[in-house]
Formats: C-alpha cells, structure tokens, sequence
C-alpha cells in the first residue's frame, strides 16, 4: 500500500520541476511568474514543519494526467466515444505534479495531562468488550475506509438507506463497540466543507467532521499560495466566491462580477437584479486575472465558456483585447475534476465537470487551432489520494486516540464509478470495492478497472465483506449485550481506575467474547 510519509510532504517541488525552471519554462513550453505552479503539476497542503521555500504550506504532487488537451481526438468521426482509460492516461502528464494543502497537526494538549479523559458508559463497556479480544481489536486498529458519497451513500440529497447502517457499524454498532476509522473523499464540490458535512450529517444519521472530509477542491486550497487574482467558475450563486475566500485567496472573481460589469460580453444572458445587487464589477481591461479556477459544475455553460474563452485569449488575463500570441500569454486554468457523469436523484446519472471541460476544449481547439492546457485535480489524481493519506493519518490518531500519525495498512475505498474511485484506489495501493448504485452499471466488475475487492449490490453489503476479511467471518455486527455481567464488572475496574482490565486470557477469554456478542441493545 502507498505510504504516506513526511519526507514525501517536505519536497518542495517534483523531479521535473527544476529542469522547467532552469529553462524558463512550465514544462509544455509557457513561462509562469510570481511562483506559480509548474503547470502540470498539483499543489496540496502539507502537515508537520514547513520547508524552507516560498510556498511553506504546500507541496507539489507528481500528475497522472496530461496537462494538454486532446480534443482533436475526441472531434475526430472515428473517436467520437474512446475508452475512458484513454481519456485518462491524457490527463495529466507523468512526471508534473500539483500542489495541495498541508493540513494542520491538531493539538493534543487540551486534555489534562495525567488524567484520562471521561468517559461515558458505552465507553466502559466497550473498552471491557474489547479487552476481551484483542486480536481482533488490533486488527481492527490496522484498517479504514474511504467512501466516494454520490452514488455510494447517497443520491442528490436522498440516503441510500444501506450507507446509514454501514456508517452505523463502523462508529461503533458493532460486536466490540470499537469504531473503525473512515473518511470521505468525493469529488463533489460546491459549498463550504462545513456546510457539507453538516448536511450530510442530516441525512446520514450519522455525524461527519470536516477533519475526515475531503471534496474535489479541498485541495485547490494550496493554491491560494501561488495566485493573487482569480476567476472562481462554477456553483450556485455565489457560493464558490465565499469557498475561495475562505481557503485564503485574496481577490475572487466570478463570471458575474465581469457580466455587471459588461453585460455585452454575454449576449444571451439575462441578468437579474439580485445578481446586480451581489456582484462586484470593475474595470476588467485593468484587472490581471492571474488563473481560472473551475470549482464545481457550471449553472451557465454559454456564460461561463465565454469568458474563460475570453481570458484564456487575452494577453496575460486582462479582458479588452485578444493578444496576438494567445499561447504564450496564456493564464493556467484548473478543474477540480474530471468526472463525465454523476449519480443524481434522476435515475439517470447527469453530465458533470467532466463533459464540461471536454465541450471547452473542443471549443477552444476549434478557435484558436491550439490544444488547451489545463490542470485536473480530484480523483483518480495521486495528488488527491496523497492529501488523504495525511487526512486519513490525523483521523486515525484522534479516533484511536494515539500520539502520533498511523497508517494503517489495510485501506479499502468504496466508490461507485470505475474511472475515479476505482482506478484511482488501485493506483494508489488501496483496496477497491465496486458497488451498483450509482453510475457503475452491470452485474460484473469492471472490464478496464476492475475493483480488486468485487462488485457489491451496495455500501453495507461492501463494508461487512471488508471487516470480516479482517476481523474474521465470526464477527458480529450487533452491538454487545450491555447487562452481560462480565462487561459490566469489567466496565466498574475501569470506571474504578485500577486500570487492569478483565484480566482474561485463552478459553475463559473466549468464553466471556461469545457471551458478549449478544443482542443488539439501547446503550444509554
């Protein structure tokens, strides 16, 4: 399995990049300033101390991806649908990377020191339970889940009612009481991850913490680093401004910003008062707009494609004029993704960022006889399964309660699409499950990227599978019986501080780990 490792975290730039930099150039032939980004390559956050750069809060991920389009292929009568493994493969290129965040080490000195924190009944129990096994616990403490949300969990903002127990079991429903840690990594966006979780924690029943939730632009964070001035594309409203303010960009754009500003620029636009009343025009011919950033799905493909065209050809991101050399002053432009369909409440899976990109490629091939260069995070970039990683390592620590960060070595990745969850996962080391409710159709695995677990009808089916491969076949998933004496005496040693346990060792272990596998019960 891929490991995550600090060393890894403190490179400051990928192995191609210092041979880009002493040529002047990006790596595709198109100088960059102001420390930005090489531009094949993907920043993301870093924990731990910073090194000693321009940029300590971020590092560069080596791509998967081409950062040249292929659009000319895709336009050609005999390529009209090619496969998605080569779409994938031109993604991002081999050898660039990209920078993401470096996610906060979190404080472990709110408890009082030499005191064990308080806990609550379930709490004894459990650990009585767990003393019982331990074989199984530490097991249990060597594996993860990592869920993709649309499609596996739920559809739009309907549950699929599996992904509630399956959350269930695994905070802590279960035969031990012990809860196995998992993440979300989705390639949805839109709204602040705080925002997110909350909903989700609604609809799911089961409460979700940013600190174990990753969306597709989480990352694009770290870009707030190399870029002063940007067009944030995409979203309801105004929604994806106040995201981008929030990860610390200084000065955000919209397309409606540009549109109150010059309503010509879209032709076909009708633009409302409300919109007026929130936008913040200003004279764009004197504004260097220094990187577009697609954040989530266009509401306005005709607006949108408009102006990133407009950009995209005018010389350094300052709209008025188109420069005569469009390549060569050329500004970067981002997706946060590059999924093609997305599972919805429609029962149907819809178009997403993916079909947009690939109508604007096509589009901008066909204007300026030039293939688009662009830079794709989300899965199944490594970039993106690296930031898990640490996320995955600080999630760990805080449900086990350990000091440090701790990988475990058994991850599996449920997801529901073969060309973002599951390759990626594969990619990346991890163990995949396929499950059918989302935009995977057929009985069968995948034929191209099939997942290294099997297909599973949903997410419960998936995640019962996975814990008794590791936990054994015996595992339960019904809570213990909380009047079994044996956990209860247990529980009065702990909540007594003589700190011993049960004490049970061979068959009376056994034993007693049978009887405490009873019915489930209402844990007060």
């Amino acid at each position: 399995m891929a490991r995550f490792d600090d060393s890894e975290l403190e490179a400051s730039v990928a192995p191609n990049a210092g041979k880009a930099e002493s040529s002047g150039l990006n790596g595709h032939g198109h100088g960059h300033s102001n420390g930005h980004p090489n531009s094949s390559t993907l920043a993301i956050p870093i924990m731990g101390p910073p090194p000693s750069n321009s940029h300590p809060n971020t590092i560069e991920i080596p791509a998967t991806r081409s950062a040249l389009s292929t659009s000319e292929k895709l336009l050609h009568p005999l390529s009209i649908s090619p496969s998605q493994r080569e779409r994938r493969a031109s993604r991002n290129s081999f050898g660039a990377s990209l920078p993401i965040p470096r996610p906060k080490r979190p404080s472990h000195l709110s408890q009082r020191p030499g005191l064990p924190p308080p806990q609550p009944t379930f709490d004894l129990l459990a650990s009585a339970a767990q003393d019982l096994a331990q074989d199984t616990v530490k097991a249990a403490k060597n594996m993860a889940f990592a869920f993709d949300i649309d499609g596996v969990l739920v559809h739009g903002d309907r549950l699929i009612p599996e992904g509630a127990r399956a959350l269930e079991i695994l905070n802590g429903r279960n035969q031990l009481g012990i809860k196995i840690p998992h993440i979300f990594l989705t390639n949805g966006s839109g709204k602040l991850e705080a925002a997110r979780c909350a909903q989700l924690s609604q609809i799911l029943g089961s409460p979700v913490s940013t600190k174990q939730f990753i969306q597709s632009h989480t990352p694009m964070s770290a870009l707030a680093e190399y870029y002063h001035t940007v067009l944030v594309v995409g979203g309801e409203g105004f929604q994806c401004r106040a995201i981008a303010e929030a990860y610390g960009f200084a000065d955000v754009v919209v397309p409606n910003d540009i549109v109150a500003w010059d309503e010509s620029i879209a032709p076909y636009r009708t633009f409302g008062p409300w919109e007026r009343a929130s936008a913040r025009p200003r004279d764009f011919t004197k504004t260097n707009i220094e990187a577009i950033l697609v954040f989530s799905d266009s509401r306005d493909y005709a607006t949108d494609y408009q102006i990133m065209m407009d950009l995209l050809r005018a010389p350094h991101g300052r709209l008025g004029s188109v420069a005569p050399d469009p390549v060569s002053q050329r500004i970067p432009i981002y997706f946060s993704q590059g999924d093609l369909l997305c599972p919805t409440e429609h029962p149907v899976p819809r178009m997403s960022q993916g079909t947009f990109r690939l109508g604007f490629e096509a589009m901008y091939k066909a204007i300026t006889g030039a293939e688009l260069e662009r830079t794709i995070y989300g899965k199944p970039e490594r970039a993106t399964y690296t930031y898990a990683d640490a996320v995955l390592a600080e999630w760990m620590a805080e449900v086990h309660s350990t000091g440090g960060r701790v990988l475990p070595e058994n991850v599996y990745m449920v997801g529901d699409n073969p060309q973002s969850d599951i390759v990626g996962g594969n990619m990346y080391g991890w163990n995949t499950c396929l499950v059918k409710t989302g935009v995977h159709e057929g009985a069968g695995n995948d034929a191209q990227n099939p997942a290294s677990m099997g297909v599973f009808e949903n997410v419960l089916d998936a995640v019962r599978e996975c814990m008794k491969r590791e936990l054994g076949e015996e595992f339960g998933f019904e809570l213990f019986d909380a009047e079994d004496p044996v956990l209860v005496e247990g529980a009065m040693r702990k909540a007594s501080g003589d700190g011993k346990g049960l004490g049970l060792e061979g068959e009376a272990a056994g034993e007693a780990a049978g009887k405490a596998a009873g019915e489930a019960v209402e844990v007060v």
